[in-house]
């Protein structure tokens, strides 16, 4: 009986340390974690100061931290963790507002955008073709009909006509 007792109680702990061995070419996946506010210098450039608190919400979307002692501060927190290299990133922008609920300044670690950046115009057309319409119907509001092209059979459809099917 008390050698049964010993030799469950021998594998168990060899089962046990066996479980906490993992050979080196084993690797789990771990994931990326991101959590936060993910703030692009695009953002940040339309950031300008005299916009209301409603401005600055739809441009940077809902800030990660508002504190309820400091209302003139929202803070907007970034945190990466890389799961294969597990090398970490983090990002911190403030945006502070004066007594009249209106943007005064911003501080943190993604930069405001230059004077420059701000006055050049940026071409944001582009052309779109609906088709041709006649002057006719174009009076009338009507589009032009569509001809239709007469149906080549696909591939399948010919091999199997090849066939005799």
């Amino acid at each position: 009986m008390r050698h049964t007792r010993f030799s469950l109680l021998a594998a168990f702990a060899l089962f046990m340390t066996g479980c906490a061995y993992k050979p080196s070419f084993i690797n789990e996946y771990k994931i990326d974690v991101q959590q936060g506010n993910v703030l692009t210098q695009d953002m940040v450039a339309q950031l300008k100061p005299g916009q209301t608190r409603e401005q600055v919400r739809f441009i940077l979307g809902s800030p990660l931290l508002t504190d309820v002692f400091h209302r003139e501060r929202w803070d907007y927190v970034y945190y990466f963790r890389d799961g294969s290299t597990r090398k970490v990133q983090r990002r911190q922008f403030s945006v502070f507002f004066d007594a009249d609920h209106r943007l005064s300044r911003v501080s943190g670690d993604v930069e405001v955008a230059a004077t420059e950046e701000l006055t050049t115009p940026q071409a944001r057309t582009r052309v779109i073709d609906l088709g041709a319409i006649s002057e006719q119907d174009a009076a009338a509001g009507m589009p032009a009909p569509v001809e239709e092209e007469s149906e080549q059979p696909g591939f399948f459809r010919r091999m199997l006509n090849w066939v005799g099917l």
